[in-house]
């Protein structure tokens, strides 16, 4: 079981991403903007953080910026998710350090799979 953080400002979307992971066995905490987010992970170091890109006050890339700033959490691996699908949104939220990225609607198995290799360190060779 690892602990997932889900900085995510959407209230349905913060149930469903808590549903799935849970299911999976997973201790699932939300936090619904990047504030809360970047607080959270300094209270308690998850071993997953998944993010939105499109929030309010501050984007989820300039969320993973800030998280990738930070002692003991820059190798928390974060999966980005976004209802953005263009090339320009896959690479800057690379550039900023996230490990993977799932477009909305999400996939859960695709999302399941994404969550398992984030943890696991990257794809199987």
């Amino acid at each position: 079981m690892a602990s997932i953080l889900v900085i995510e400002d959407d209230e349905f979307f913060q149930n469903f991403l808590e549903l799935v992971l849970s299911g999976e066995g997973h201790d699932v905490r939300i936090a619904e903007d990047g504030d809360k987010g970047l607080a959270a992970v300094a209270d308690a170091r998850p071993d997953l953080i998944l993010c939105d890109m499109s929030m309010p006050k501050m984007t989820g890339f300039e969320v993973i910026r800030e998280l990738k700033k930070m002692d003991g959490v820059m190798d928390v691996p974060v999966i980005a998710l976004s209802a953005h699908d263009t090339a320009a949104d896959h690479d800057e939220a690379f550039a900023a350090g996230a490990a993977a990225y799932e477009t909305k609607p999400i996939e859960m198995d695709r999302l399941i799979e994404s969550v398992n290799e984030a943890l696991n360190g990257g794809p199987p060779d």
